[in-house]
C-alpha cells in the first residue's frame, strides 16, 4: 500500500511502511471496495478464502508519530466520519463505517483498520485468511492482529512469491488483494505477470488490485498491457481528490482492478465514487473514473 519511512523517502517515492498514510483517501478507497466485495462473497454459504499478499500490521496508531507527520488519515477516513453521504452510497459505505467506529468505542479516531483487521471481521467460521507480509516489524504486529484466530495465519513472506504458493486456494471461492508497497520502478510489470499468472492458475477467483497513480500515462500504458492478457472481466476505478501541482510529489490519486468483480458492484461503485470524490476531494476538483478493461 502507498506508505512511507524516512523524510527522504517520503518525499521521492511510496515506501513500505504504511503507517505514514493509513487512513487516507487511498485507503478509504481501497477499504470500501474490499467490504463491498466481502459482503457479496458473504452472500452463499459456502467458504471462501481471503489470500492478502501485502498485508501490513493489519491495524494502525492514528496517534503514532508516522501517522501525525503527515496527518492523512484527517482528509481521508476523518473527512469521511464526519461527513459521511446520505442516500443510497451512506448505506453502501455503512459496513465499512461501522467497522472503523468498532475499532475507536469511545468516539474518538484513534485506531484505523488495514485490511486484514477489516476482512477478520467480515469473514465466518467456515472462511479462511491468509495474510502475508515480508516486512518483519509489520509480521510481528500483524500476528497480534491475528492472534489464535484459526481462521486466519499471518505469514512472512514475500507477496510476489505468496502469489505463486497459495494460488488456487482450495476452497476454490474467494478474494485475492494484491496490494504491493511500489518501492521499485518495474513493479506495475510484476504487479501485471503475477495478475497474469495467478489467473492463469484460478480464472474464477476475484483479485482486487491496487496501484497509485503518479504518472497517468504510466498507469493507462498499465492498463492497456493487462487488457492484452485477455483477462474477460476486469474493472478499472481510479479516484483523485485533485489535479498535482508543477514538481509535486504527494500521491493525490490511485486506482483499483477489480477482475471478476460481484456482479453488482459496477453498479454499487456507481452510487459510491461521486460521493467519495466530492467529500475526498478538494471542493470541485475532487475526480472519479469506473469503466471495464477490455483486450
Amino acid at each position: 500500500m502507498p506508505a512511507g519511512a524516512t523524510g527522504r523517502d517520503h518525499e521521492c517515492r511510496l515506501n513500505y511502511r504504511h503507517a505514514f498514510h493509513a487512513g487516507n483517501f487511498a485507503d478509504v478507497l481501497k477499504h470500501a471496495v474490499l467490504v463491498r466485495i466481502l459482503t457479496h462473497l458473504r452472500g452463499k454459504d459456502a467458504a471462501f478464502r481471503v489470500i492478502d499478499t501485502h498485508a501490513g500490521a493489519g491495524r494502525y496508531d492514528l496517534a503514532s508519530i508516522p501517522a501525525t507527520r503527515t496527518g492523512e488519515w484527517r482528509e481521508g477516513i476523518g473527512r469521511l466520519l464526519d461527513t459521511p453521504p446520505d442516500g443510497e452510497a451512506g448505506e453502501l459505505l455503512a459496513p465499512y463505517l461501522s467497522l472503523v467506529r468498532a475499532e475507536n468505542p469511545g468516539g474518538e479516531i484513534k485506531t484505523y483498520p488495514g485490511s486484514p483487521a477489516i476482512a477478520l471481521s467480515l469473514t465466518r467460521p467456515q472462511d479462511r485468511l491468509i495474510f502475508c507480509e515480508l516486512h518483519p516489524e509489520e509480521c510481528n504486529a500483524l500476528a497480534h492482529v491475528v492472534g489464535r484466530d484459526r481462521r486466519a495465519k499471518a505469514i512472512e513472506i514475500d507477496g510476489w512469491t505468496a502469489l505463486k504458493a497459495y494460488v488456487p486456494p482450495l476452497e476454490r471461492r474467494g478474494l485475492v488483494l494484491i496490494d504491493p508497497p511500489f518501492e521499485e520502478e518495474d513493479e506495475f510489470r510484476r504487479l501485471e505477470e503475477g495478475l497474469a499468472e495467478a489467473h492463469r492458475r484460478w480464472a474464477t477467483g476475484t483479485y482486487l488490485v491496487w496501484y497509485p497513480i503518479k504518472d497517468q500515462h504510466e498507469t493507462d500504458a498499465f492498463a492497456r498491457r493487462v487488457a492484452r492478457l485477455a483477462i474477460p472481466k476486469i474493472l478499472r476505478v481510479e479516484l483523485a481528490i485533485r489535479a498535482p501541482q508543477a514538481g509535486e510529489t504527494r500521491l493525490l490519486a490511485c486506482g483499483l482492478l477489480v477482475v471478476n468483480p460481484p456482479w453488482m458492484l459496477e453498479r454499487e461503485l456507481s452510487q459510491l465514487m461521486p460521493a467519495l470524490a466530492r467529500i475526498l476531494g478538494v471542493p470541485g476538483a475532487g475526480r472519479h473514473r469506473i469503466d471495464r478493461i477490455a483486450a
